[in-house]
């Protein structure tokens, strides 16, 4: 919950100034606020940068006060949309069955869902980690067509903390993560205090395709720093 409708229109000026040499092969995806959407949907278009949104409800309309559909973000040029954030199943009430109706829907609409895992600082000392992250993927994937789906593991303990997880770690629960899915294929993720002086490492790992970025994407020229990495 960050930048009003200026702050979003400085912050893609500045970005697209700054990943003009960038790597071809990167996709770069900014996930903004609701309000934002449309204004940077119409100074992205015709550049490399998606638009994604940070969630969705599963209904196409209805008596859901606050909540947004997937016609209302496939009109203003959305493309993918995050699910199931740590933030939402901590904060919101978000459930694995939520979470599966709204990846289902995101889908339904042609939009590409980014469905977030993880454990708690908790569960990880407790050492059930494999469990609780294999449970959310049973329950999250049910009837969702992984052919059109990014995974993002995102240790909640890392997540704004600055602790960020062990890149071997991060390489190893990815790597068990891709194990419990049919498409072995599917882009997977780490998010968690990705910074640019670790995207690096964190990138330099097999299993791991990409990264879910939140405070260091604040800054257009930090996160531009990240998409750019060497």
């Amino acid at each position: 919950m960050y930048k009003n409708q200026a702050e979003s229109l400085a912050f893609v000026q500045m970005f697209k100034s700054e990943i003009e040499e960038t790597k071809e092969d990167r996709e770069i995806v900014l996930c903004a606020p609701f309000t934002s959407l449309t204004v940077m949907s119409k100074n992205l278009h015709g550049s490399r940068i998606m638009l994604g949104a940070q969630n969705i409800h599963w209904e196409i309309e209805g008596a859901y006060t606050g909540e947004i559909s997937g016609e209302m973000l496939t009109e203003i040029g959305v493309d993918y949309v995050i699910i199931g954030h740590s933030e939402r199943r901590q904060y919101f009430g978000e459930t694995d069955e939520t979470v599966n109706l709204r990846l289902k829907a995101a889908q339904q609409y042609g939009l590409k869902p980014i469905l977030c895992v993880g454990e708690t600082k908790e569960q990880k000392d407790a050492e059930e980690t494999e469990e609780i992250i294999i449970s959310q993927l049973k329950k999250d994937l049910v009837g969702v067509d992984q052919n059109n789906l990014v995974i993002a593991y995102e240790p909640i303990w890392a997540i704004g903390t600055g602790d960020t997880c062990e890149s071997k770690e991060a390489n190893r629960v990815i790597g068990m993560i891709r194990q419990q899915l049919d498409n072995q294929d599917v882009s997977i993720q780490y998010g968690g205090s990705v910074k640019p002086s670790n995207v690096a490492e964190i990138m330099a790992q097999p299993e791991i395709d990409g990264a879910l970025v939140g405070g260091s994407s604040l800054s257009a020229s930090s996160f531009a720093r990240i998409v750019n990495y060497e």
